[in-house]
């Protein structure tokens, strides 16, 4: 029976996630759709912090750009939606296989402190480009694709797309090039005495990852219809980043975790005092003293000391 429960505990997590348009009202199905894109992008700074030992404080200009460009094209070329979907897909991809190609040769703070230059030069374009950006003001009423119009089905929109790029990362963590990672993060040398090209094997986990994050980014801005410099600004990185660690740095699903917990909170705190962010920080403390592995970390830390429990009392 102990075996069956996860199996069973993700079934009721998928019923009730695909049901919850119809028990949930708009405001925290609002909530929800926003954890489900918040999820995503810190997965995507998960493969990268957790799979592969390289910490990005860049990722916000990637899942930033996605959204300006969807937001351009609609606002000021008059492309079609779903065209812009593309194109700010794309345009994320390309923005991280440049920051791949500029930050792989480097390792421990100076991966950091690249990306978050990098990440604060894509701030400053978006800060600048008046033009193209709206500076201070963004980029408002961007409309969705059609049949995305109503909230629930934009919410089964964001559910099915969410489920199927994060199943395509699980793949990708899961396979030989996820194992690569996994060495490279261990030890780059000795991954490189064994043959393996550890630049490009980065660059290629950097661009995955950007694809991740401009998925999540082009989903953020049809949830909110607008978009300025904050959603390409440090704040944004290291929201996603605090995110991971929060759910589990290494574990993927961590970041949906820690979303969950951080929107929830933010929203929740905010009603009785301005100072939630108080509240946040206080929740990380705690966490990385008494937790250090994050939520989901010590869930299955302490599942598998109640497995093993139960099965010495059964072999007595």
């Amino acid at each position: 029976m102990i075996h069956r429960t996860p199996m069973l505990l993700a079934l009721a997590l998928f019923l009730a996630l695909i049901s919850a348009p119809f028990w949930l009202n708009a405001y925290p199905q609002t909530l929800l759709t926003e954890i489900l894109i918040f999820g995503l992008f810190a997965a995507s700074i998960d493969l990268l912090a957790g799979v592969a030992g390289r910490t990005s404080l860049g990722h916000g200009a990637i899942f930033g750009t996605a959204a300006y460009v969807v937001a351009w094209c609609q606002t000021s070329a008059g492309i079609d939606p779903w065209m812009a979907v593309v194109l700010g897909v794309m345009a994320a991809t390309l923005l991280a296989l440049v920051f791949g190609l500029l930050a792989v040769r480097t390792d421990g703070v100076y991966f950091l402190l690249l990306t978050l230059a990098l990440g604060m030069v894509v701030w400053g374009v978006a800060y600048r480009w008046v033009s193209v950006t709206g500076a201070e003001s963004g980029l408002r009423g961007i409309a969705r694709p059609n049949g995305l119009a109503d909230n629930a089905h934009f919410y089964w929109f964001v559910l099915a797309v969410v489920a199927a790029t994060f199943l395509a990362l699980r793949s990708v963590v899961n396979s030989q090039f996820g194992l690569a990672l996994r060495g490279i993060k261990q030890s780059s040398t000795r991954m490189r005495t064994l043959g393996y090209n550890v630049p490009l094997t980065l660059v290629l986990a950097f661009t995955v990852s950007g694809f991740v994050a401009g998925v999540a980014g082009v989903l953020g801005v049809y949830l909110n219809s607008f978009v300025s410099p904050s959603s390409v600004a440090l704040a944004q990185s290291t929201k996603g980043l605090l995110m991971a660690i929060l759910g589990g740095v290494g574990t993927l699903w961590g970041g949906f975790i820690g979303a969950g917990v951080m929107i929830a909170l933010e929203n929740l705190v905010s009603f009785y005092t301005e100072r939630w962010a108080m509240v946040l920080g206080a929740l990380f403390v705690l966490t990385m003293l008494f937790a250090p592995t994050g939520l989901l970390g010590t869930v299955r830390t302490i599942l598998a000391r109640f497995q093993h429990g139960t099965s010495d009392k059964t072999k007595d």
